[in-house]
């Protein structure tokens, strides 16, 4: 029940976040938090754990929980970090992909499609962003894969904030014509595909987007009555 009742409230606050109703650097107080959900200031807490592991809340000693605010900046740094090891990532994939390997991203890219096609805007950024990861994990490079999650975390919430749909589904075309250069061996024209592909994911974050609200118990009341059903 304990479970069930942290995954309720990460599940709410990460709508909240991702549909863009709260606002970065808005203060997420236990308190009320826990009043709206009829739960302990415990199951809260892990909740806020949950969410800050996930690089989507911020914990500051002895000011609490916040929903996490990167700049815009840090997400263009992020992208430059990105294309000095993801191009060297496709040079290396191409020369040693396997039709396992390919097979393996073209059932990734399935699931991105599938998200993208149910507008699950929390579900498609991080298979999206997962795709890369993936790449790193299918040639047995731990080190690579540990960091490129790390790099994505650090702009997920731009990502989520910004990302429009029609940008979140190019983003998945884009995947299937890489999968599809991996399958025939150019690694020259992968490259090419590759640095397009993270040009045109940067651009894509529209930061055109209406501010959202710092009020917590405004941001939430959308949610009452999507979660009676469980997870």
């Amino acid at each position: 029940m304990e479970a069930s009742s942290t995954g309720l409230i990460v599940q709410a606050l990460t709508h909240a976040i991702v549909d863009h109703r709260l606002q970065p650097g808005a203060k997420l107080v236990e308190q009320t938090l826990a009043d709206h959900f009829g739960v302990s200031r415990t199951l809260v807490r892990q909740a806020l754990f949950l969410l800050s592991q996930k690089r989507l809340v911020t914990m500051e000693p002895a000011r609490g929980a916040f929903v996490a605010s990167p700049s815009v900046s840090e997400a263009r740094q992020v992208f430059a970090v990105r294309r000095m090891l993801e191009l060297e990532l496709t040079r290396a994939f191409v020369r040693a992909a396997t039709p396992e390997h390919i097979h393996a991203l073209r059932e990734h890219v399935a699931q991105e499609q599938a998200a993208v096609a149910r507008q699950d805007v929390a579900d498609r950024t991080e298979l999206l962003g997962d795709f890369h990861v993936r790449m790193a994990e299918l040639l047995d490079n731990d080190v690579l894969a540990q960091v490129l999650r790390d790099l994505l975390a650090r702009c997920a919430v731009a990502t989520l904030r910004y990302q429009s749909a029609s940008a979140a589904h190019d983003s998945a075309a884009e995947h299937a014509e890489l999968v599809e250069c991996f399958a025939a061996g150019n690694v020259a024209q992968a490259v090419k595909l590759m640095r397009a592909h993270l040009d045109h994911v940067e651009a894509g974050l529209n930061l055109g987007r209406p501010a959202p609200t710092h009020d917590l118990k405004q941001a939430l009341v959308r949610n009452l009555s999507t979660l009676a059903a469980p997870l």
